[in-house]
């Protein structure tokens, strides 16, 4: 017997109807995109191992996807390295390929080898997969699309106001409201990790902080004092992280207990600027949240960060987020390059829009018109209805052969045909066709001769 077939664990393949779905919400991000000055890029799907590693902090370096060198991978290793049993030194001799994580590190090194070619402050976008050798579940898979925008070359604060709105533009046309922007700076992070006498450990606070969802506050309490935080000091941090305060009296607590600290106070500055413009502003869908347990574990966030929340009582995580990024060019070589970049998570966009019903009736609708098959001489005359309909870019299709009407018409009513049209020996004896509107049932005749009539009021 056959073995039967199947794929990896967190891939999927995408029916007709989700590839629908998706194409809208896609189609929808990218047009935003465009209307904000970005531009289209991409980027291979597999980079040099040695241009990802140590970007992502440990536990992000472990989810990447090697790839084996081709060949005999093994002719490098030596029996002694291969005895030792260590993972990571092998991988290093039988690997200098891998899927990419993100799309942000390829970013930074297309920059890099292109920045003569590049008229900064440069404003990209890129929609592409990526892979992420993580633990499936609801939301999260190992291979999924990434729907990036990002500036390099500016270091104003003006960039992160416009991502904010455009992050409202795109959830305004997708039909959301509740949308919930989380907002905080690493420096005010780093400000917090200075009063706790471990300022030289901000990568382990902000690492285990980012798993606050996942672990909870005591949680995170005791691996930050298995790490070596006093907890005498972590009594009076840790209630930032668990009582909501409007924004302005956040911002007031905070410029009160990091009075002493240079860097928190740049990074309540740009808070408040941030939370008053985008009020001034004003927005549609989103609102904006300050959240000091925000944290976002990747290590190249400098500056302001930000996640998307998806409406209150929907059972997902984040479904965008971002954050600056002072000098991620220069482990390329290429320094004093200032970026800021944020990202659409068009996976767990789609499982809210499908909770929600957020999908318009249109993006389910394979065809706008369809026609039956009456026999040979019938289907010559509906084919140059259809040539017509299709330079008209009107999406419409006929049965290939002169089946039993009833089939015909489930087939048009499973594609989703908003009209069936009819042209019999009847109809072609008297040079009509018969359009039939699914939705109401009305049935109206055209003559063949004056089919445009019919195509202009589609």
């Amino acid at each position: 017997m056959a073995q039967k077939p199947s794929i990896p664990k967190g891939t999927r393949d995408f029916s007709p109807a989700e590839i629908a779905r998706r194409d809208h919400i896609i189609n929808t991000i990218r047009s935003q995109f465009e209307r904000f000055g970005f531009l289209p890029i991409e980027t291979p799907a597999m980079e040099n191992l040695d241009t990802l590693t140590g970007k992502y902090g440990d536990e992000g370096d472990r989810l990447i996807f090697k790839i084996l060198n081709s060949g005999d991978y093994l002719a490098k290793v030596s029996p002694e390295i291969y005895d030792k049993k260590d993972a990571q030194e092998l991988a290093r001799r039988i690997s200098q390929k891998a899927l990419r994580y993100d799309l942000t590190v390829p970013f930074a090194r297309y920059v890099v080898m292109h920045q003569n070619e590049i008229d900064f402050p440069f404003k990209r976008y890129q929609i592409q997969p990526v892979w992420r050798a993580d633990r499936p579940q609801k939301g999260r898979f190992r291979e999924f699309l990434q729907c990036d925008a990002d500036v390099v070359g500016s270091n104003s604060l003006m960039q992160e106001l416009e991502f904010m709105q455009l992050y409202d533009a795109v959830f305004t046309d997708l039909g959301f409201s509740g949308i919930i922007i989380r907002l905080n700076h690493r420096k005010i992070l780093s400000g917090l990790a200075e009063i706790l006498g471990a300022g030289d450990k901000i990568i382990e606070f902000t690492t285990t902080l980012d798993k606050l969802d996942k672990i909870g506050i005591d949680g995170v309490r005791a691996e930050l004092e298995q790490r070596g935080f006093p907890e005498s000091t972590l009594s009076e941090i840790i209630p930032l992280f668990l009582v909501q305060k409007s924004n302005n009296e956040l911002i007031a607590t905070l410029r009160n207990i990091l009075a002493d600290s240079t860097e928190g106070k740049e990074g309540i500055d740009a808070l408040e600027f941030l939370v008053n413009a985008s009020a001034n502003l004003g927005m549609q869908s989103c609102e904006v949240r300050l959240d000091i347990s925000l944290a976002r574990g990747l290590n190249y966030y400098t500056g302001p960060i930000l996640e998307i929340q998806a409406p209150e009582g929907v059972k997902m995580g984040s479904v965008g987020g971002g954050g600056r990024y002072d000098d991620l060019t220069g482990i390329f070589g290429l320094n004093n390059i200032s970026g800021v970049g944020i990202s659409f998570g068009l996976d767990r966009i789609y499982l809210v829009m499908e909770e929600l019903g957020l999908f318009p009736q249109s993006v389910n609708r394979d065809l706008e018109v369809f026609f039956l098959n009456f026999g040979e001489a019938e289907t010559m005359e509906a084919m140059k209805l259809l040539k017509a309909m299709r330079k008209a870019s009107v999406k419409c299709d006929m049965y290939p052969n002169p089946a039993k009407i009833q089939k015909q018409m489930k087939y048009a009513n499973n594609r989703g045909a908003r009209y069936v049209v009819s042209i019999g020996e009847n109809e072609l004896k008297s040079g009509v066709f018969t359009v039939k509107n699914m939705e109401s049932g009305e049935q109206s005749r055209y003559s063949l001769s004056e089919a445009d009539t019919f195509i202009r009021s589609l």
